[in-house]
């Protein structure tokens, strides 16, 4: 009985053909995402996929663009009841030998289109970054509501004024004087 070979994550540069799309599909099996919920703090992933393809684009660049999609569960934020949630966003990556990486102490930050360009193009590392992006950054279960959980906005503080005595101070001193 033969295994069934592992999909590539990892490209090449210098192996893809520029005049010809290279196409990939990932499909984690339980145990990488179990793993990898536990990287993301959920409660389950129980579906995840990213397929698309990299293609050659003007000026030595190249364009990763995809599609993934997930299904998640992550704790409520406010009952911690689990919150599933179906992901389908659309992935688009554009990597380039002239982008530069930013370096010193003051920076400009650079498009957040354009990637510098290594000797590799690792989608794996494209899907779970995408995938993190995407998540829900403050899951709710249906129904759930602040009030239900008891806790009741703080008052707000009282505003110190200090100039508010100033005046009284002023026609004191013009009484005086």
């Amino acid at each position: 009985m033969t295994q069934a070979k592992a999909p590539q994550t990892r490209f090449r540069v210098a192996q893809l053909n520029p005049r010809q799309p290279t196409a990939f599909t990932l499909a984690p099996d339980a145990a990488a995402r179990a793993a990898l919920a536990g990287k993301l703090g959920l409660s389950a992933l129980p579906r995840l996929g990213f397929a698309g393809e990299i293609r050659a684009v003007q000026n030595d660049a190249w364009e990763v663009t995809g599609r993934l999609s997930a299904r998640v569960v992550q704790p409520c934020v406010v009952t911690l009841a689990p919150v599933k949630t179906t992901l389908d966003e659309p992935v688009h990556r554009l990597y380039s030998p002239h982008a530069g990486t930013p370096e010193g102490d003051e920076v400009e930050m650079p498009d957040d289109d354009l990637e510098p360009l290594g000797a590799f193009i690792d989608v794996e590392a494209i899907m779970v970054e995408e995938l993190a992006l995407a998540l829900p950054l403050y899951p709710r279960a249906e129904g759930a509501d602040l009030a239900e959980a008891g806790t009741e906005p703080a008052p707000e503080p009282e505003t110190r004024k200090p100039f508010a005595g100033l005046s009284d101070l002023l026609k004191d001193s013009k009484k005086r004087g």
